[in-house]
C-alpha cells in the first residue's frame, strides 16, 4: 500500500475521507484550513479499550497518585455506607458518637458480596444501595416530620400532606422557592440513590479483589458485633452493635401494617356514637337563646403560657384581657386539652374536639369526615334552633368537609372582603376576620341564634411578618395592614433563627388573643358564650424537643349560669389555666360539652 507525503497526489474519495474533502484538498486547500475544519468537527471518538489503555498507562506513570486516589475513593465509599447504616432519624440524635458504632448489615453484606460470583455480586450491590437510598430517604422523612409534627413519616399515611407542605412553602417563601424545593428534593434522592449504587458498587470490587483479607475481616468483625451484642457494651451511651438500618426500616414497616389494621378499626368505631340517635330536643337545651362561638388559635398550646421566652408577654396580655373582660361583664373558666396533632395539621385537632374521636391522622380524618359521625357543631344544627356558620379565612379552595361539620354556610378567604396583603400562609389578620365576621354574620338580625364555628390564622408559623393591632373603625377593606406588613419580619430570617422564632410566636399569640377579646368586648351581648382554644403546640423548635401536647381551652359568657353548668370541671377562673388544671384528652370535649349544657346520650351503634 502507497504511502503518501506531503508531495503526493491528493487524496481521493475511496481514499477515507469524503468526496467534498477530497476536491477541497485536490483544489488547494491549506494546511491551517483542514486544521480549523477537524478542530470544527471536535475531536474524534475514543473507544472504550483506547480510554482503558490510557487509564492504565496513566497508572504506571502515577503509582502514587493512583493508589491515593484508589484509597480515597474506597474510604469515601465506605463512610457513606457506614454513614448511611447509622443515621438516625431525629435531628438531636444527629451526633458524631452516633456514627462510632458497627452495624450489622455492613458485616452481613460483607458476607453475601464475598460469597458470590461476579454477575450476581453487582447485582447485590445494586439493590443494596438502593436500600440504602431508600433507608437514607425515610431517615431523612423522619427528621423532618418529627422536627415539624413530633412523630415519624409513616408511609400509609402522610404522602397526602407532601403538596400542603408545598403550599405552605409558597405561601411563606414564594412559588420559585417551592419550586425550587420540589425540584431539588427529588434531584438529591436521585443523587443519592447513584452515589450509593456507586458506592457499593466500589466496595463489592475491593472485597472481592481481595478476598481472603475480606473474609478475615468480616469473621472478624462478626465475631466483635456478636460479643458486644452478648454483653451489651455501650460507646457514649449506644450500643456497640447496631442493627439501625434494618430496625428503621422494620419500623416503619410495622407503622405502615398498623396504620392499615387501625383503619378497619376506626371505621367501626367512628359508627358507635353514644349520641347518634338523640333527638333534637334532647341535644343542648341549657343553651337554647345563646350565640355560641367556637373559635381555635391557630399553634396556641401550653407553650406560650409556661415557657419563660414567650410566657412573660403571653401571661401578660391573658391577665389583661382578663380583667379587660371582667370589666365589660364577662367572666371565664380555663383549663387543658391535650391535642390528637403537634406542630401541624390543624384540622386534625378541629375534627377531634368536634367529634369526640381521636382523629391523629390524615386516614382517620378522611374517614369520619365521609361519614355521619355527630359534630358538635351538627348537633347545633340537628336541633333545628340555631343557624349555622363557619369562618375560615385559611380556606381557599373547595371544603366538602362544610357538610360533615353541620354548616349552614361556609365563609372562606375569598367571602370576607378583605383586599390588603397576605401575612405569610395567613390570608388575612385575626382582626380583620373577625370584623368581617360581624358585619356580614354576627351583626345581622336573624329569626335564630347564631352558632359559628371560627378558625383564627395569624399565629400560623413561620409567625413572620406578623400583623398588629389598628383602630377598628381604620380596618375597612385591609389595605390598611399593607405598611404592616412591608415592615415586617422576612420570613427567612426568621425560621432560621430558633430563638426569634420563638419570640415572634409569643407575639402572634398575643395579637390573637387580644383580637379575638377585644373583638368580645366590642360586640360581645349578654347571650353570648365564647369557647376557645389551641389546636395544637408549635413545632418543636418552638415549643421544645419534649415538650407536652397540651393546649389551652377557656369558656367566656356573661350568663353565671353558663359557667355554673361547667363548675364541676375544676377550671381556673379567668383565661390563663393554672398548671395544675384539669387535663383531658381533645377528644372527650365533646361529650363532656353535650352532657355538661343538658343533653341526653342515645348510642348509635355500628
Amino acid at each position: 500500500m502507497p504511502v503518501f507525503t506531503r508531495f503526493s497526489e491528493p487524496p481521493q474519495p475511496g481514499d477515507g475521507i469524503s468526496e467534498a474533502d477530497a476536491e477541497k484538498t485536490e483544489g488547494g486547500e491549506s494546511g491551517e484550513d483542514e486544521r480549523e475544519r477537524a478542530a470544527a468537527r471536535g475531536p474524534a471518538p475514543v473507544a472504550p479499550g483506547a480510554r482503558l489503555t490510557r487509564l492504565r498507562t496513566w497508572r504506571t506513570r502515577h503509582p502514587r497518585t493512583a493508589r491515593a486516589l484508589r484509597l480515597a475513593t474506597t474510604t469515601l465509599a465506605a463512610v457513606l455506607v457506614l454513614g448511611a447504616l447509622l443515621l438516625p432519624n431525629t435531628l438531636p440524635a444527629l451526633k458524631a458518637v452516633s456514627f462510632a458504632r458497627i452495624p450489622a448489615e455492613a458485616v452481613i453484606g460483607a458476607v453475601v458480596v464475598l460469597a458470590l460470583p461476579r454477575r450476581p455480586r453487582l447485582v447485590a450491590a445494586v439493590l443494596y444501595g438502593l436500600g440504602l437510598t431508600a433507608l437514607t430517604t425515610v431517615n431523612l422523612l423522619d427528621m423532618g416530620f418529627n422536627e415539624y409534627l413530633g412523630r415519624g413519616f409513616n408511609a400509609a399515611l402522610d404522602w397526602d400532606l407532601l403538596p400542603d407542605a408545598q403550599a405552605y412553602v409558597e405561601d411563606t417563601l414564594g412559588g420559585g422557592v417551592a419550586t425550587a424545593v420540589t425540584v431539588g428534593a427529588v434531584v438529591l434522592v436521585l443523587l443519592v440513590a447513584a452515589v450509593m449504587v456507586a458506592a457499593t458498587i466500589r466496595l463489592a470490587t475491593v472485597l472481592a479483589r481481595h478476598r481472603v483479607r475480606a473474609t478475615k475481616g468480616a469473621l472478624v468483625a462478626g465475631t466483635v458485633w456478636v460479643t458486644c451484642s452478648a454483653l451489651g457494651l455501650t460507646l457514649f451511651g449506644l450500643p456497640i452493635a447496631s442493627e439501625r438500618g434494618a430496625g428503621a426500616l422494620r419500623v416503619h414497616a410495622q407503622r405502615t401494617v398498623e396504620s392499615l389494621r387501625d383503619e378497619a378499626a376506626f371505621v367501626k368505631q367512628s359508627k358507635a356514637d353514644s349520641f347518634g340517635n338523640t333527638p333534637p330536643g334532647e341535644l343542648l337545651p341549657d343553651l337554647r337563646g345563646k350565640d355560641v362561638i367556637f373559635t381555635f388559635i391557630e399553634s396556641y398550646g401550653r407553650s406560650a403560657i409556661e415557657d419563660p421566652v414567650m410566657a412573660p408577654g403571653v401571661g401578660r396580655t391573658l391577665d389583661a384581657s382578663t380583667a379587660a373582660l371582667e370589666k365589660a361583664g364577662f367572666a371565664a373558666r380555663s383549663g387543658w386539652l391535650t391535642s390528637a396533632t403537634y406542630g401541624g395539621s390543624s384540622w386534625l385537632g378541629h375534627s377531634t374536639t368536634m367529634s369526640g374521636l381521636w382523629i391523629d391522622n390524615q386516614r382517620r380524618y378522611r374517614t369520619v369526615s365521609a361519614g355521619d359521625h355527630l359534630t358538635l357543631t351538627k348537633a347545633f344544627q340537628k336541633t333545628g334552633a340555631w343557624d349555622t356558620v363557619g369562618v375560615m379565612p385559611g380556606v381557599q379552595k373547595g371544603w366538602p368537609e362544610e357538610k360533615w361539620y353541620g354548616l349552614d354556610k361556609l365563609y372562606d378567604a375569598f367571602d370576607l372582603g378583605y383586599r390588603g396583603p397576605k401575612f405569610s400562609w395567613s390570608t388575612m389578620p385575626d382582626q380583620y376576620a373577625l370584623e368581617a365576621f360581624q358585619k356580614r354574620v354576627h351583626g345581622k338580625k336573624r329569626d335564630k341564634p347564631l352558632m359559628s364555628f371560627v378558625i383564627l390564622t395569624s399565629s400560623h408559623q413561620p409567625w413572620a411578618p406578623l400583623p398588629k393591632m389598628v383602630g377598628w373603625d381604620e380596618l375597612g377593606d385591609g389595605s390598611v395592614f399593607d405598611a404592616i406588613q412591608k415592615a415586617g419580619n422576612k420570613a427567612s430570617d426568621v425560621i432560621t433563627d430558633t430563638t426569634k422564632s420563638r419570640e415572634e410566636y409569643g407575639k402572634s399569640i398575643q395579637y390573637s388573643v387580644t383580637s379575638l377579646t377585644q373583638w368580645l368586648e366590642r360586640y360581645g351581648t349578654d347571650d353570648t358564650v365564647l369557647v376557645f382554644l389551641g389546636d395544637h403546640q408549635p413545632i418543636a423548635r418552638v415549643s421544645g424537643n419534649h415538650a407536652s401536647r397540651d393546649v389551652p381551652v377557656s369558656i367566656v359568657a356573661k350568663d353565671p349560669k353558663v359557667l355554673d353548668k361547667v363548675a364541676d370541671w375544676n377550671w381556673t377562673e379567668g383565661l390563663k389555666p393554672e398548671r395544675d388544671a384539669p387535663v383531658w384528652k381533645m377528644s372527650s370535649f365533646r361529650d363532656r360539652f353535650l352532657k355538661a349544657f343538658g343533653s341526653t346520650p342515645h348510642p348509635s351503634k355500628d
